[in-house]
């Protein structure tokens, strides 16, 4: 996630992003998916494909299995895979990958779509927070800070026009979810589809831990509230475009970028372990196949 920039909304799609502009800035809103857990029997292999970004591919995690895509075989869809009996395992994950990369190719790796195929059984989909642009996101907030330390420039920042603009780029990203969600339908129509939310990156009470994460006090919890509307975007777009949500953020809470070395899943900006900066480290990426796994053993996500 962390090296995209926020992707523009295309021509006409102004009054759907402003339908879910409402949508999202309203209270907290619980979706549960309602797509079946069918369950593939022993003894038969499964066509696992991963799609998605830097989140899912694991930069700097060692062993880095592809310097292209900063991709990691300790990436949570690598241990997914290792739990599957007689998988046949295709990770296209690629950091700064975007919706528009399931269609175009990313250096040497080519449009991740490509790996999805009629006979494939199983996708993970883990997208959308570059098309928002959380990177910038980060880097805009954390440099705004200093106007304003026990305040939340970052939101005013955002918030200058009138309306949110964070708001705004996750609702112009919906339909470019579903486009995604479409598209591997129609690749693989009997393939169980798993849309992987973002872990939680801040702390659940909206607590701030500057100069860790040198944040302005007022924009721990608005960032916080940016990362939730964006995972509540992917749960409702799973629910209407016939896939599965699998909650990451509920099973990470309490190991954010502010808890301590031994604690955290997430790095903060100065990684103390292999990771990106804001980005999970090998117990993220571990928790997050966990989160995965659940999903598919007992058809129940974490909502």
């Amino acid at each position: 996630m962390a090296y995209g920039t926020a992707h523009a909304g295309g021509r006409g799609r102004g009054r759907r992003a402003a339908t879910w502009a409402a949508a999202l800035g309203g209270c907290a809103l619980v979706a549960a998916s309602t797509a079946p857990a069918a369950a593939h029997g022993s003894g038969r292999t499964t066509d696992y494909t991963a799609l998605g970004d830097s989140y899912t591919s694991g930069p700097l995690i060692p062993r880095q299995v592809d310097a292209n895509c900063a991709r990691s075989d300790r990436n949570y869809p690598s241990l997914v895979a290792a739990t599957l009996p007689g998988v046949v395992f295709k990770d296209v994950s690629c950091a700064g990958a975007t919706t528009e990369h399931m269609w175009k190719a990313q250096g040497t790796n080519g449009p991740q779509l490509d790996a999805v195929r009629r006979d494939t059984d199983l996708v993970t989909v883990q997208i959308g927070g570059n098309d928002v642009g959380f990177g910038s996101i980060i880097a805009t907030c954390a440099q705004v800070a200093a106007q304003d330390p026990a305040g939340d420039p970052c939101r005013q920042h955002y918030g200058a026009d009138g309306v949110d603009e964070l708001t705004v780029a996750i609702a112009r990203t919906a339909p470019e979810v579903a486009r995604v969600l479409r598209a591997v339908h129609a690749r693989a129509p009997h393939a169980r589809v798993l849309v992987v939310g973002y872990p939680d990156l801040l702390p659940d009470d909206g607590s701030g831990c500057a100069p860790t994460v040198p944040f302005a006090t007022g924009d721990f919890p608005y960032l916080r509230d940016t990362g939730r509307r964006l995972n509540l975007m992917l749960q409702l777009v799973a629910r209407w475009n016939g896939a599965e949500y699998v909650d990451t953020y509920g099973p990470t809470v309490g190991h954010d970028m502010c808890k301590a070395p031994g604690d955290r899943w997430i790095e903060p900006l100065r990684p103390a372990s292999p990771a990106a900066p804001a980005h999970p480290n090998a117990k993220g990426e571990e928790a997050m196949a966990g989160a995965v796994l659940d999903r598919l053993r007992t058809g129940r996500g974490h909502h």
